[in-house]
Order: C-alpha cells, then structure tokens, then sequence
C-alpha cells in the first residue's frame, strides 16, 4: 500500500498505533509521522520502521494523509505538507468539527473522509463514526479504522457533531460515572480500596454482558431489577426529573454545540 502520513500523532494517534500493531491496519514501514512531540507509541512505530518527519520526496509518495492534530492548529499542520502530495491522496480526518468541504480546500480540493473515533481502538474496541461522500475516500478511512473497532457510517456530516457527544465524548462520560460511583461507595462505609475494585469490575462485567448477549440495555436493566428491591430504589433516585436521562441529554447537546463551535 502507499504510505500513511499522520499528521499529528499524539493521544489518538498512538492509539491508533496500538491498535493498529495488535490488530491489523497499516505496518509500520507504511507509517510516516510528523508530529513535533508524537506519543510513546509513536515513538515506539518509529524505532521499528515508520518514518519521522518526511521530506518533500517522502510525502510526494503518501496515499493517505490522518489528520489528528487540535482544531486550534489545523490549517498550521496542513501548509506544511499540502503543496507536496500527490493529487490522488486522500486525507482521513479525525479533527472535532472542521467540515470536510474547509479540509478539502486547505489541501487543493483533494478528497476528504470524516472520522470520530474513540481511544479504544488502542485495544481493538474502538468506535468511529464516519462520513464522506467519495467512495474512496470512505474506503479508506474505513481500511484504517475497520480493524481496530465499529465503523458506523452516517449520511449526513452534521450528524458528526451528534456522534461526538454521543460516542466520541462519551468514554470521559463513562469515566466519570465509575469514578462518582467509586466515590458513592466509599461516602457509604467502604474501604476506598475495596469500593473502587467492585465499582470497576462491576462496569466492565456489565458492558462485556451487554456485548455478548446483544440485549438492549432495557431488557438488561429489566432482568437485574425486582420489584420493591435495591436496585430499584435506586433506579428511582437516577430517573427522577433532574436524573441521568436529562443530564445526559444536556451532556451530548452541550458536545455537539461545542463540535459545531470548533467547526467555526
């Protein structure tokens, strides 16, 4: 395959790395990297064969481009190396709100595919929403991210913005539910150890069931809840009017408004 260039290779970039050397995807002989201060896995790509910061001649051969650098930086990152790419490259984007149509002029009209990915994919359980209107484009980002998690695709890009708050935000969602609930338990007279153990192995044995059995999480939450229990008084604490229902409806608007914003 012709190479991959990451441009940026940070937090997602060396997750993409990870997982790209546990479960397939690009080798490291296809990977160049241009990143000022790339990740530990990156520098580890390096070291067994990527190339770090391409030439002219080098990126005259890439096929696909990864955009990964901060919204805030991205035209910055793209002047470096728009001029020296083939016309037939393609650039991945995973970007949080910048539209495809601004990528696509930054790099001379070329074509341009969307992702939002979640750092799982460091551990083959990634998710990525995709969009783009070329064939090949999605072609590509979907060769890239297909090995390392679910590819969703979605019809229209604004729906991007509601994938972020939904699935590309949503891990730092899961993270602060353990942690509450870790500080819960121990608020109740657990030893701090002990709340955090059953708190985290509790979370991850209930997301492994919901995998493996492919109930709905309703039908789940059905079959460990008995009427007139302690599950459901406590249900009825998270469902009242100001509960988790609404404060995760708020929590995604609040990332998609923030995705549409970065988008300018």
């Amino acid at each position: 395959m012709k190479p991959v260039l990451m441009l940026g290779a940070g937090r997602l970039g060396g997750a993409l790395i990870e997982g790209w050397l546990g479960f397939g995807g690009p080798a490291t002989g296809d990977l160049m990297i241009l990143d000022p201060s790339p990740s530990e896995a990156a520098l580890g790509a390096i070291r067994a064969g990527a190339l770090r910061d391409p030439g002219p001649e080098a990126i005259a051969r890439v096929g696909t481009v990864l955009l990964a650098v901060k919204p805030q930086a991205w035209r910055e990152a793209v002047v470096a190396v728009a001029p020296h790419l083939p016309p037939d490259a393609v650039i991945v984007s995973v970007v949080a709100g910048v539209r495809a149509a601004d990528i696509s002029e930054a790099f001379g009209g070329r074509r341009v595919a969307r992702v939002m990915p979640t750092t799982a994919v460091a551990v083959g359980r990634g998710v990525a929403s995709l969009f783009a209107t070329d064939p090949e484009a999605a072609s590509r980002a979907r060769s890239l991210f297909a090995p390392v998690g679910v590819v969703v695709d979605l019809a229209e890009e604004g729906l991007l913005h509601a994938a972020t708050g939904v699935s590309g935000s949503a891990p730092a969602y899961f993270y602060a539910f353990v942690e509450a609930l870790e500080a819960a338990g121990a608020a109740a007279g657990l030893p701090a150890d002990a709340s955090r153990d059953l708190a985290r192995a509790t979370m991850i044995g209930a997301a492994a069931l919901l995998d493996a059995t492919g109930q709905t999480p309703a039908e789940l939450r059905r079959q460990v809840t008995s009427p007139g229990g302690t599950t459901e008084a406590a249900l009825s604490v998270l469902g009242r009017e100001a509960g988790l229902g609404p404060l995760l409806k708020d929590a995604v608007a609040a990332a998609a408004s923030r995705s549409a914003e970065l988008g300018g």
